[in-house]
């Protein structure tokens, strides 16, 4: 990265799974930098949906790098994620055309329930599947993947967990680390923000900030959904050996159900 900025950059890993991020700064200026971000990254800043784009550049390797600007901002609380921002910028997410017809220019298909629920069943090992909550959770899964179809489609982050939320000092909201976004049912963001954060009565209150009504038919989509992203949350715990926090998760399995 010194090589790009110059030696007078200090430059940071910026930790993460994957290693190709890292924070820089010189004097006042202060860059949030990405190796091979998606394109997708450049409607996201037009949108003012992750913090301004300020440049690519392409290295002979064939590799991107993309510069951000890196805000001074905090986390979101879980407590926080009921406010009227998140709310409001979830809206904007899932209404937003620049981003749906950018996505869909990356040849991304639509995820449709049955591909998704086949694309966690085989993710899962034997000793996960023969779980009686994971039984109970399939059973309810292939019951009802008939029922969970929506003509809607929009772009979907995937994984609104608070940590991905950024409140900038200006009081601006961002949603960040969009490496798992897809076009789907807004009830596979719906469903996980309302029954990680949201206490059911209040779904109703939170859905109208948003701009939707409580329907059976969107309860059972979300639903749907968070069954489904929950086994591969088990799967991913388990696979790491961290058994306290995957019990947890299948705890949480049976009580959706």
């Amino acid at each position: 990265m010194e090589h790009i900025l110059g030696q007078e950059w200090e430059i940071i890993p910026a930790g993460g799974a994957t290693g190709e991020a890292f924070y820089a700064c010189y004097e006042d200026q202060r860059l949030f930098l990405k190796r091979n971000s998606s394109p997708f990254l450049a409607v996201l800043s037009a949108e003012g949906i992750v913090p301004k784009l300020v440049w690519t550049k392409r290295l002979e390797n064939g590799d991107v790098i993309t510069a951000q600007q890196w805000l001074e901002g905090r986390e979101l609380k879980p407590f926080e994620m009921d406010h009227e921002l998140v709310a409001r910028l979830l809206k904007k997410i899932h209404r937003s055309e620049p981003m749906l017809g950018m996505l869909s220019r990356l040849e991304t298909s639509p995820l449709l329930p049955e591909t998704f629920f086949q694309s966690v069943v085989n993710e899962l090992d034997e000793q996960v599947l023969s779980l009686t909550e994971v039984q109970k959770a399939m059973s309810f899964l292939k019951k009802e993947a008939v029922n969970v179809y929506c003509e809607e489609k929009v772009v979907c982050h995937g994984d609104v967990n608070h940590n991905n939320w950024l409140l900038a000092e200006d009081n601006q909201l961002y949603l960040i680390d969009w490496d798992g976004a897809m076009i789907a049912d807004p009830a596979v963001d719906l469903g996980l923000l309302l029954y990680w954060y949201i206490p059911e009565e209040s779904w109703k209150d939170w859905l109208n900030m948003y701009g939707k009504r409580l329907t059976d038919h969107l309860r059972l989509r979300m639903k749907w959904y968070v069954a489904l992203q929950t086994l591969t949350s088990i799967q991913w715990y388990k696979s790491k050996n961290r058994l306290e926090e995957m019990n947890k998760w299948i705890t949480f399995l049976n009580d959706i159900l």
